[in-house]
């Protein structure tokens, strides 16, 4: 591929996109980080190029056999085209195989991990040593013990003592959780310090660089076989820890089912990336390799997706009448997507609303994924027709079988493919999964690529964030959208500034195309929340509470046939967005203002060529206006044309740190504009 090499030069490998160059030392395959250039500028971060960059306690420290694999692999609708280098080497009569994936032009380089074989260890992780066990500072040569004792899958061993380093740890289970994001900054020091996140963010501000590390694996505090971190750092070292496996799991079942990497068991792996300048450029660099990871050229996951679920009717609704009432609803509306959610099948689940469901034992009866008989007499058939003629695309909720680590993934992969086949879902919610081993982790994503291999990628997945041990932000992420929260009325723990800050907080680290953010019916359950709450959802305008969810994917959470008649005002402003949620999601979004608070001003930013989309929101406040910093604006002129919302034409100069005056008439308002840069 242009730009793209792969190769071995003597006793070196270098592996280079045409905006990042990283080069080895061979060492028998046991590779040697030397360099990590950045190639806009030059820049080089040498590498003091003493250890292995991947390192496995209780296993042979030198490695043999050594081999080179180079291919270029076709893009696809779930991750784009790129160079596959992998380098396999034996550690005794352990093999380990790296894929490093390279994305022509993209200034970072990921790195697959796989193991096989027989470990010499028991054992590769170690309890860890507490700060109180280490000495004072005249034993310093004496505590090497309480140095990390884990798998390391990437180290840096990088000379620069002026650094700032940061980790950012996600959590999902949002059941249970309204703060997905914290933060933790240092400046490393002699002993080092372990820190939790998927995402190692490091600014040298001397030389004005930075780089990033992205662990592509779960949450931290649901990733398996944990080292107790994701990161150590001291001077002059920066390293991964925890692959996600143990010794025990390198068995048959745990393998890789097909693909060049069948009959090795996939670990976690990462990600690296440079760039020149501060922050700012490193996540750009992040948001780059993302884009590649998981491309949405085409638009195909673009949607306002209708899902009754939110006004708790549960299943005691779902049946043919039902869903007619809200293909006819949700089209005068303006979603583009109906999904029914549990209740359409036969099988009774746990989360019934009557008694005595199970999501056990699945697949002991062979009609649990038909159509329910009473529900919907005449099959799925009708709804799916009256959805096509009303121009939405029908969609499913569906729930794998957890029963011995997706024992049965086969049997859900095929149910999968024949509900695509004979009614041309393309969209299906993935819920109530749980990932407590390696044999489970293997099993549904082997469900995942089954039915995308034979759905030709027609099919993609909202894959549910909201509880027990599943996926994450970082993990897996070519299967589609993340359904990211569950919030209802009913229990009162829906707010629309809580949903936005939520959003606005990961979009600054993740797409926000790649969220399901949903909007209620404010109206219901007004007496369920505290009397004289100024930011109840009653207070907040419906078309508003549409409006926080515009940079991710709509989610109307409700059931739209029960809506008010003044709720259809909206209709004119979300059949606007969606003329433009395409352009919108083409570009890199940021969050910009304030961190919401439902008391501020905050937004978001679309950043296209010379221009893009910006959202802007007045939450509760007297402050008629608010200044704020966008990106690639600084000593510019910006020209905004309304879109939706509020906001008037205007043309205003940015000064020299990029920031513009913005206005909206009241509180609770916003304005959609597509914007100019000259």
């Amino acid at each position: 591929m242009e730009g793209v090499r792969a190769e071995r030069v003597g006793d070196r490998l270098v592996l280079e996109t045409g905006a990042v160059r990283r080069e080895y030392l061979w060492n028998d395959g046991h590779l040697i980080g030397l360099s990590l250039e950045e190639a806009a500028t030059g820049y080089r971060w040498a590498l003091a190029g003493d250890a292995p960059d991947l390192s496995l306690p209780g296993e042979a420290e030198e490695g043999r056999g050594g081999a080179l694999e180079v291919a270029d692999v076709p893009a696809t609708p779930q991750e784009a085209a790129h160079t596959r280098a992998a380098v396999t080497c034996r550690l005794g009569d352990l093999e380990v195989r790296r894929v490093f994936r390279l994305y022509p032009g993209c200034p970072a380089i990921a790195c697959d991990v796989y193991l096989r074989g027989r470990p010499a260890a028991e054992r590769w992780i170690e309890r860890p040593q507490q700060a109180g066990a280490l000495g004072n500072i005249e034993d310093w040569r004496a505590v090497a013990y309480a140095d990390l004792v884990a798998p390391v899958v990437e180290r840096l061993a990088v000379p620069q003592r002026h650094l700032r380093v940061r980790a950012v740890r996600f959590y999902d289970i949002t059941d249970r959780r309204n703060n997905l994001v914290e933060e933790r900054a240092i400046a490393p020091y002699r002993a080092e310090t372990r820190l939790a996140g998927n995402l190692l963010l490091v600014v040298d501000r001397l030389a004005g660089q930075g780089l990033f590390i992205l662990k592509e694996a779960p949450c931290s505090d649901v990733a398996l076989a944990y080292p107790g971190c994701d990161y150590a750092a001291r001077i002059g070292l920066l390293q991964v820890a925890g692959i996600g496996l143990e010794p025990g799991d390198l068995a048959p079942e745990c393998a890789e089912p097909a693909g060049p990497e069948a009959g090795w068991v996939r670990g976690y792996g990462f990600v690296t990336g440079a760039a020149a300048g501060g922050e700012a450029e490193v996540l750009e660099a992040l948001r780059a390799y993302q884009e590649m990871a998981r491309p949405n050229a085409d638009g195909r996951e673009d949607m306002i997706m209708l899902n009754t679920w939110g006004d708790r009717g549960q299943d005691t609704k779902i049946r043919e009448a039902f869903a007619l009432a809200e293909v006819r609803a949700g089209s005068r509306l303006g979603v583009s997507h109906f999904q029914l959610d549990d209740g359409w099948q036969a099988g009774q689940s746990s989360n019934s609303a009557y008694a005595g469901g199970s999501l056990v034992g699945i697949w002991e009866r062979d009609d649990y994924w038909a159509p329910h008989p009473e529900r919907f007499p005449r099959g799925l058939g009708p709804a799916v027709e009256a959805a096509r003629e009303a121009g939405l695309a029908l969609c499913l909720w569906y729930n794998p079988s957890t029963d011995d680590s997706f024992a049965h993934w086969e049997d859900d992969a095929r149910q999968l493919v024949r509900l695509y086949r004979e009614h041309g879902v393309r969209v299906f919610k993935i819920d109530g999964t749980d990932v407590p081993d390696k044999r489970a982790d293997r099993n549904l994503r082997a469900m995942f690529d089954r039915v995308i291999r034979e759905t030709r990628g027609e099919v993609s997945f909202n894959i549910d964030t909201t509880a027990k041990r599943r996926f994450g932000y970082h993990y897996m992420p070519r299967y589609g959208n993340l359904f990211l929260e569950n919030r209802y009325t009913d229990w009162s723990n829906y707010y629309p500034h809580w949903t936005l800050r939520n959003l606005w907080t990961l979009a600054r680290y993740l797409p926000a195309q790649r969220f399901q953010i949903e909007f209620l019916n404010v109206w219901r359950n007004a007496e369920r929340y505290p009397e004289g709450d100024p930011l109840a959802p009653r207070e907040v305008p419906f078309e508003y509470a549409f409006a926080v969810t515009m940079m991710a994917q709509p989610l109307a959470w409700f059931e739209s046939q029960h809506l008010p008649e003044a709720a259809f005002a909206a209709a004119g402003a979300i059949r606007r967005y969606r003329e433009h949620q395409r352009r919108i999601h083409a570009g890199r979004i940021w969050p910009i203002g304030e961190e919401p608070s439902g008391l501020g001003w905050t937004g978001f930013q679309s950043v296209r060529a010379d221009g893009g989309y910006l959202a802007i929101y007045r939450e509760r406040t007297e402050r008629a206006s608010a200044r704020m910093r966008l990106r690639g604006a600084a000593g510019r002129t910006l020209i905004g044309e309304p879109v939706i919302g509020r906001g008037a034409a205007f043309r205003a100069p940015a000064d020299g740190a990029g920031e513009v005056e913005f206005a909206l008439p009241a509180p609770f308002t916003y304005a959609l504009y597509a914007y100019t840069l000259v």
